[in-house]
């Protein structure tokens, strides 16, 4: 956690000396990434200002033993590194729902255990992305998570996203 509150220090600190770019207004498209099982994220993108947009994520996770659902929001800063190639960062909060299916062998305390939990979380945001010439962006981002009332750890998020802008 330490290092991820260091990262988001330092990515202020130098904001100041970073050049502005054009972004999109608006970007929709699908995020996939794997944070305790892979899966979807239905993914918005609104430009607020010169350099920083608003993420709104609806993701859907699932592994053996449990499916879960986020709703998240990002609030991002976007610095270009190079011609459509930007680099962006910021932080985040969401809630989801999981719910649990587990037999008899799973979970040895009960004949079975099937219930669900809703959770709260916050979130940052920390990748890359490159605009075409033509209205797509793909991008590679990291997403440290902090669960609150969910098994109360960390967990990171690597996902591959493409959008279409408008």
């Amino acid at each position: 956690m330490k290092r991820v509150i260091f990262l988001f220090a330092i990515l202020s600190a130098f904001t100041w000396q970073v050049n502005s770019q054009e972004i999109a207004e608006n970007a929709i498209g699908l995020r996939f990434g794997e944070s305790d099982g892979f899966g979807p994220e239905i993914n918005y993108q609104r430009h607020l200002g010169e350099n920083n947009r608003l993420e709104l994520g609806l993701a859907f996770h699932s592994d053996k033993y449990w499916d879960a659902i986020k709703l998240l929001g990002i609030y991002q800063w976007v610095w270009n590194i190079d011609g459509g190639f930007n680099w962006y960062a910021g932080p985040g909060a969401g809630v989801g729902l999981v719910n649990y299916d587990l037999k008899d062998d799973d979970y040895p305390f009960n004949d079975r255990y099937d219930d669900s939990e809703a959770f709260a979380f916050i979130t940052g945001d920390i990748g890359i992305e490159y605009n075409f010439d033509f209205p797509l962006i793909i991008s590679l981002d990291l997403r440290p998570q902090i669960n609150l009332g969910y098994r109360d750890d960390l967990s990171y998020d690597v996902g591959l996203g493409a959008r279409y802008q408008f």
